[in-house]
């Protein structure tokens, strides 16, 4: 018998919160996790992947980063790798390498 996904992919939900700097993930109404980031000019600077305990190991950061790149790739921004986590992600996922800030 399949196993149900950790994750299901339509009930998820990236909202940005320009005021505190952050891509939030939602997952239904539950408030999973989200990426903390300095802007300047057209380069975000991810300084902090965070997931809440309880939803760790399930994929939520790949998921959020990776929506998160989507977003940044259709408005035309650049992405800063500062955290360990996006740093990691950018070297498993070499299509997104175009969105590294040079």
């Amino acid at each position: 018998m399949p196993q149900p996904p950790l994750i299901q992919q339509h009930t998820l939900r990236v909202e940005q919160d320009e005021v505190q700097s952050r891509f939030n993930l939602f997952d239904g109404e539950d408030f999973i996790g989200f990426i903390q980031y300095e802007q300047d000019g057209d380069v975000l600077s991810f300084i902090h992947t965070i997931i809440k305990e309880e939803f760790s190991r399930r994929g939520y950061a790949r998921a959020l980063t990776t929506i998160a790149f989507e977003r940044m790739w259709a408005l035309g921004l650049k992405v800063n790798p500062v955290c360990t986590y996006t740093v990691d992600y950018l070297e498993k996922h070499p299509q997104y390498g175009v969105l590294r800030a040079q």
